[in-house]
C-alpha cells in the first residue's frame, strides 16, 4: 500500500503497445502503455476498457467516428465495440489503462502486435 508515481513508472519501459502493470484492484487491473502510430483493430466481446491519456493526444478511432483524448481525459470503450487506438505525427502517447484481468490484449484478433505476458512494474 504504497502510492504509485505513474510518470516514473512510465521511464521504466520503452517499448510500445506492450502494457505493463502497476496494480490490481479485485478482478480489474491497471495497466501502463505507450503508443505511437496505428494499433489494431479489435473487439473485446465481454470486457469494457478505460483509456486515461497521462501525455499527448490519443485518437480512438471507431467504425463510424474517431474521438480525439487529450491530456488529463479518459475514454470508456464499451465491451463489444471495435475500436482501434492511433496518434498522429509520429507522438508517443502515455496512457493508464483500467480493465479486466481476463481482457485479451487484442480481443478478438491475432497480430504481430498481440502480447500475451504483461510484465508488471
Amino acid at each position: 500500500m504504497k502510492p504509485i508515481h505513474l510518470l516514473k513508472k512510465h521511464a521504466e519501459f520503452t517499448k510500445q503497445w506492450h502494457p505493463h502493470q502497476i496494480a490490481v484492484v479485485d478482478d480489474m487491473q491497471v495497466l501502463l502503455a505507450k503508443l505511437q502510430g496505428e494499433f489494431v483493430w479489435h473487439t473485446h466481446e465481454h470486457e469494457d476498457e478505460l483509456f486515461q491519456v497521462l501525455k499527448g493526444t490519443l485518437y480512438m478511432q471507431f467504425r463510424d467516428k474517431t474521438e480525439v483524448v487529450r491530456e488529463g481525459e479518459i475514454i470508456v470503450v464499451p465491451k463489444g465495440v471495435e475500436h482501434n487506438p492511433m496518434t498522429k505525427d509520429n507522438e508517443e502517447v502515455q496512457v493508464l489503462l483500467f480493465e479486466k484481468s481476463t481482457t485479451a490484449h487484442t480481443g478478438n484478433v491475432t497480430h504481430e502486435k498481440t502480447q500475451t505476458d504483461y510484465p508488471k512494474i
